[in-house]
Parts: C-alpha cells; structure tokens; sequence
C-alpha cells in the first residue's frame, strides 16, 4: 500500500495558506467526531509562516492540545527551544486558546527527564490527528538522528515508549523525541520541507538503503500511516 503522497508548491506562501486550512480542517474534524483533537509540531525556521498562518485560523482551539515532536534539552526560554518557538509563533491570537503540553521539564539531564515527559504525554489526546515532520540535510527527522546510540531503541516499534532521550553526534545538545511507534501510530503525518537541497536530501531518502543511515526512511517507507510530503522551492 503506497502510503507517501507528494504535493508540490509553486512558491511557500501558497504551500503554507493551503497547509494551513489543511491542518485545521483536520483538527476540526477530530473536535467533531471526539471532542478534543491534538496536534504535535516540529521547530526550526521552516515551519514559522505555517504557524503564524495557522494561529489566526477560527477553529476550536480550546478543544485542541499542542505539543512537540522533539525538543533539545534547553531551558524554554532559551533561543534553540522548540517551544519558545511553538509559543512565539503558534500560540498566539486564535490559537492561544489551545492547551500546550511541552517535553522539557526539570530534570538536568535528558536520561533523568524521560518518565516524566511520558506522565506529561498521559494529558494529550492520542494518537494524535496531526503529526508535523521537518527533516535535516542528514536525512533525520525529530531527533532520530543517523549514528545515535539510541536511535535502535527509539525506533523500536515494540518498546512501548511514548518519548526518549537521544544525544546526537552531529548536532548540539541533548534532545527528547517521541518515538517511532508513537509518531506512525498518527491519524495524519505531514513532512513540510522547503528549498532545493532538501529536496535531493527527500529523493535520496526514497531510494533504497538501510533506513538507520536516514531515519526519514522509518517514515517514508512504512506501510501503515498516510504521509503527505508538502515541498515548495
């Protein structure tokens, strides 16, 4: 079953006013059929105009929760936070009504942050209806990086784990990830990349090749959850 779709844009404000109604349309829906939807996010500079877009849409924010796919283990307040930028530029107008859920908490280190950023996802109505990926120029997606010791177990589709503590070894600071079995267990995934580079970095990925040397594959080449790659030059 072919379960990737690509769409593409003549230019990223298009991509972004249609993503946008996309997203909602599908929040909307799950506010419908079970009174609450969730939708979990990605950071980075790409998805900012889809956020500032998505934030002025009138849906039912207040029956919707809003948490992350991967976040690195900095304060909120800090500039590399996944959540100050959720919180800057999602969490506002309309859609400051939302309930957000974030992964970074008190704990020093990563390892030591895990359980409870797994009693913390208990609060989000799962499986979640919208799931947004980015990826990097190394073919990762959240932090599921390529030659992470804990990659294996983080994509493990039997660990019954909700998020885990990784540590890249090309990229700074420690990060929490959902993990795999939670991001393909999605209503909808959605990858948003943008520019020509990631667009070769997305063709290497679906050719063949071991999938832990680009963990977008674990994505791109399962059989059981709709993904829609949405591309603009």
């Amino acid at each position: 079953m072919k379960t990737t779709v690509m769409r593409d844009f003549t230019d990223r404000k298009n991509l972004v006013e249609y993503f946008a109604i996309q997203i909602a349309e599908l929040l909307s829906a799950g506010v419908a059929d079970n009174g609450q939807a969730s939708l979990a996010v990605s950071g980075g500079s790409t998805p900012m105009e889809l956020f500032e877009r998505l934030s002025l849409l009138d849906i039912s924010w207040k029956d919707i929760s809003i948490t992350l796919v991967d976040e690195r283990w900095v304060e909120p307040s800090d500039d590399d936070s996944n959540e100050q930028l959720a919180r800057t530029h999602l969490l506002q107008n309309k859609a400051a009504a939302a309930t957000f859920v974030g992964m970074k908490n008190g704990a020093e280190v990563a390892s030591d942050g895990e359980a409870e950023c797994e009693q913390n996802f208990k609060k989000i109505p799962q499986p979640f209806d919208v799931l947004i990926l980015g990826m990097g120029g190394d073919g990762h997606t959240a932090s599921l990086f390529p030659g992470a010791k804990k990659l294996a177990a983080a994509t493990a589709m039997d660990s019954g784990r909700t998020c885990m503590a990784l540590a890249p070894l090309t990229a700074p600071h420690e990060r929490m990830s959902l993990t795999l079995p939670v991001i393909l267990a999605s209503r909808q995934i959605f990858l948003h990349i943008v520019g020509q580079e990631k667009r070769e970095v997305l063709d290497k990925a679906m050719t063949d090749g071991p999938v832990e040397e680009m963990p977008i594959r674990y994505v791109l080449k399962q059989e059981s959850t709709p993904v829609s790659v949405y591309w603009a030059p």
